[in-house]
């Protein structure tokens, strides 16, 4: 098994997005006062390549986003920038890996903001795995007032719901495993959208978290920063006290979508940067290296 982090294209946000300013309402609007912008953050999707089958997290962004400043959402048209030619798209790139779009067997969105479902026209005959209650919030009209673009889905966009089990995995009330070894595992990790799900890989005694949106970088999950759009600051706050306590008791690898360090981080096999869980991190780097086949994609090689 590998697990692949492909770059697909970049993104600019509100340095206000990246780490809520208040509380509640006041948080969610100031990003709209802040005028300082990020740097160009990456985009990463995500391939578990199992023996199972494929499986993608997140298709990343489409080059149809660069007409996000027509858009009448005053969000999606002032407070967000991406950039990305077509070859950054998932498609391509799962090409230049030796994966065709044919051999997915799954894709699972984290949920369904538009940098993250945005390479689907990749995947029509590929099973699409989304949170039930994602789907609906992020449908019809009132999906695109708050800022999804359910109208760029392909017309054979009919995903199945994924439903979690009442079955803990570690400070997680609810998982669902992914594959019949168990060890692709979704559990919920609400905060930057009520339904927002988080992908874990294990590998022997390491365990690589998926993270989605669930922070921007390490650095803001370890601080316990909710952004500065989740809904509920309460049930973001327990979402990332949740993910540190795993790295407390496992070896993790924390991967978010848009860290700059993620792709470095899977590759290393650098664990989470606590005393926890680095309590014997010396010989992380120690194993089988990885393959790193080209500038925008690591990957690293997963014993069985």
């Amino acid at each position: 098994m590998k697990l692949h982090a492909i770059q697909t294209g970049s993104v600019r946000i509100k340095t206000a997005q990246v780490e809520g300013r208040g509380r509640g309402l006041r948080r969610r609007l100031a990003i709209f006062a802040d005028r300082a912008w990020t740097e160009w953050l990456p985009t990463y999707a995500w391939i578990v390549d199992h023996p199972e089958g494929v499986i993608v997290v997140d298709t990343g962004q489409g080059a149809h986003l660069l007409e996000s400043g027509k858009s009448l959402h005053p969000y999606v048209r002032w407070e967000v920038a991406f950039r990305i030619d077509r070859d950054e798209e998932i498609g391509p790139q799962l090409r230049a890996l030796g994966i065709g779009v044919r051999d997915v067997k799954r894709v699972v969105l984290t949920h369904m903001h538009v940098d993250h479902d945005g390479g689907l026209a990749h995947f029509p005959q590929s099973e699409i795995l989304v949170a039930a209650s994602e789907l609906r919030t992020a449908s019809g009209w009132a999906g695109r007032l708050r800022g999804y673009l359910p109208n760029r889905w392909p017309s054979w966009f009919d995903p199945t719901p994924l439903g979690l089990a009442p079955e803990a995995f570690g400070p997680f009330a609810a998982s669902k495993r992914l594959t019949k070894a168990g060890d692709v595992v979704a559990v919920a990790t609400p905060g930057h959208t009520a339904n927002h799900l988080s992908i874990i890989v294990e590998q022997g005694d390491t365990t690589f978290f998926l993270a989605g949106d669930t922070s921007y970088d390490e650095r803001l999950m370890l601080a316990g920063r909710v952004d500065g759009v989740s809904v509920d600051d309460d049930v973001a706050s327990a979402t990332l006290d949740a993910i540190k306590r795993l790295a407390h008791t496992r070896r993790m690898v924390y991967l978010p979508t848009h860290d700059p360090q993620s792709a470095s981080r899977l590759e290393s096999g650098r664990l989470v940067e606590s005393p926890e869980a680095n309590s014997d991190a010396d010989g992380a780097g120690s194993e089988e290296p990885p393959n790193i086949d080209r500038p925008g994609v690591a990957a690293v090689k997963v014993k069985q």
